[in-house]
């Protein structure tokens, strides 16, 4: 490998480690390319997802990043970071479509644009635009045989990791102005608007975020229904990824559902826990 190359996918597994420790505790175990893959997508949706979150004029920098993208398509030698070379070189590796990261762009235009979503049908349809995307991204590289097969439980594995951090960041999005929590399930358990910006945590609350659990419990069993058609090499790491990633729900339980003021977490120990036990 190009000394020039390392250092791209040295950046990318940087990005990954220290924005997201658990898929990259998860995917570590992958060969090689297959992880570099993954790191270097992951950069992709990690840099776009900061123009949104921290960009000091987002729309206009999405806008670029979005033309960027369009050249590195067009023009094979366009090169202009560490994370883009690893990325082409990801693009000439795997048989990668380019839907799911025009998708993904369009996502955070979405989060531009709207603030507030009232049905969980809205929050799905955003959430595969967000995160069912990811798992589009990666299937061409965990499982270039059969990746047109395993679509379906890519994309709900994506949405219900999204659910998930809907569900743990309930405080931290009302921060930022926005409600992604379904307002007609609050409602719904006699919970309103008003007590959701007051932060007010009772057992309304519990059983309305009960009853979006539930669902993203759903799209976690619909997406490991077809973990054992990805290959031996990529089956684990998936499986541990998903649960690792489910587990974030049982944390928020032990912390009494406190959404508003604590970020739950999954500790080392648990997660060294749960990929003893899938592999077992």
């Amino acid at each position: 490998m190009k000394p020039t190359l390392e250092k791209a996918y040295e950046e990318c597994h940087r990005i990954i480690t220290m924005h997201s420790k658990t898929f990259s505790k998860a995917f570590d175990i992958l060969p090689l390319k297959k992880r570099q893959g993954v790191w270097a997508v992951y950069a992709f949706c990690r840099t776009v997802d900061d123009i949104v979150d921290e960009g000091e004029n987002p729309e206009q920098e999405l806008k670029e990043f979005e033309t960027m993208f369009h050249q590195f398509l067009r023009d094979p030698f366009y090169q202009p970071s560490l994370q883009w070379i690893a990325l082409r070189d990801t693009f000439e590796r795997f048989d990668m479509e380019v839907q799911p990261f025009l998708d993904m762009i369009q996502g955070q235009y979405m989060d531009l644009e709207k603030f507030f979503y009232y049905t969980l049908e809205e929050v799905e349809g955003y959430s595969y635009y967000v995160a069912g995307t990811v798992g589009l991204m990666l299937l061409p590289i965990l499982s270039p045989e059969r990746f047109e097969h395993l679509k379906p439980g890519a994309v709900a594995l994506g949405k219900a990791m999204q659910l998930t951090n809907i569900l743990r960041d309930v405080g931290e999005d009302l921060d930022r102005g926005r409600v992604y929590f379904p307002v007609e399930i609050l409602e719904k358990h006699g919970y309103t608007k008003k007590e959701l910006y007051q932060h007010r945590l009772d057992s309304s609350f519990v059983q309305a975020w009960e009853e979006t659990a539930a669902r993203a419990e759903e799209l976690y069993a619909e997406a490991l229904e077809s973990i054992d058609q990805y290959p031996k090499d990529a089956r684990y790491p998936v499986k541990g990824a998903a649960y690792m990633y489910q587990a974030i729900l049982e944390s928020v339980r032990k912390n009494n559902y406190q959404v508003f003021k604590e970020r739950a977490y999954v500790s080392k120990r648990d997660k060294w826990s749960i990929l003893k036990r899938i592999s077992s």
